[in-house]
This record gives C-alpha cells, structure tokens and sequence, in this order.
C-alpha cells in the first residue's frame, strides 16, 4: 500500500503544473490528503476554492478512501455538517483501479451533475426535487461566495 500512496504523491507533484483545477497535497502522513479543488465552470460553484479532506484507510487501495468537504458547500451529495460525500466510487463502485487524483475528478464531477434523488443535504435535494432550481443555484452561489470564495494557497 505505501508504495502505491508513495507513486500516488509522485503523480500529484508532476500533476499540480498540469491540472489547475485539481490540486491533490499531501504532508507527511500518507494517509491524509487534502484536495484543492476549484469549482466547475457553468455551475453556481465556480470560483470557488474547495478543500476537501481524504483519509485513506489502511487497505487501500482495496478499500476506497473517506473523502469530506472541509470548505462548506451547499450541495444535495455532501452532508451540511459533517462534508460527508456521498459518491457511488466511494461506497459499493470501488475498485482498485480508482486512484485519489480520480477520486477528485469524481468529485469535480459531481458538483456539475448533483444527484437529487439520495440526498444528504436534503434542503439541496429538495429543491432540486421540485424542479426549484434558480432556489438551488441561488444557495450554492451564496455558499460559495461565502465559504470559497478566498484563493487556493500552495
């Protein structure tokens, strides 16, 4: 396992040039990361800077990582208190071929397509649900404006 995180880190450094949206660190224990992500362009996130928290378990890469929004976020898939994300991939679709950086990828994803139907923030699915979606754009907008809206640092 560490020599799959340690390949892991080494792709997120050569990374970080490439990929501006996406920024995977890593200080020194292995199994906590932090994602800096930037909201999709299009969406009531974008620019907004998201730091979301992996921690990786012991058996990875057998068993997919706990991934939570420190930077809160108005969303019906990640859980208002705790920043749970609720993500297929990270539950019963894991397999080993995922890697942390496509986790994030997933992620980023899954601010553009929220799914209503499984909420964890149910004040974000419902108003997805009744088709409320200018109500829905209007709260994320404002969450992002006032929990994302300072730069990434390095």
């Amino acid at each position: 396992m560490s020599q799959r995180l340690l390949k892991e880190y080494k792709e997120a450094a050569q990374s970080k040039m490439k990929e501006k949206d996406i920024r995977l660190t890593c200080q020194e224990n292995l199994y906590k990361w932090t994602a800096i992500l930037q909201g999709p362009s299009g969406t009531p996130f974008e620019g907004g800077t998201f730091h979301v928290q992996l921690d990786v378990q012991e058996n990875y890469p057998l068993q997919a990582p706990k991934a939570r929004f420190i930077t809160r976020i108005f969303h019906p898939n990640i859980h208002f208190k705790t920043g749970e994300v609720c993500l297929d991939i990270l539950k019963t679709a894991w397999t080993p071929a995922w890697t942390l950086q496509s986790v994030c990828r997933a992620i980023v994803a899954l601010l553009s397509n929220a799914e209503a139907d499984s909420p964890l923030n149910c004040d974000a699915g419902n108003l997805l649900r009744n088709n409320d979606v200018r109500g829905y754009n209007s709260m994320a907008r404002m969450y992002t404006k006032l929990y994302a809206s300072t730069p990434a640092r390095d």
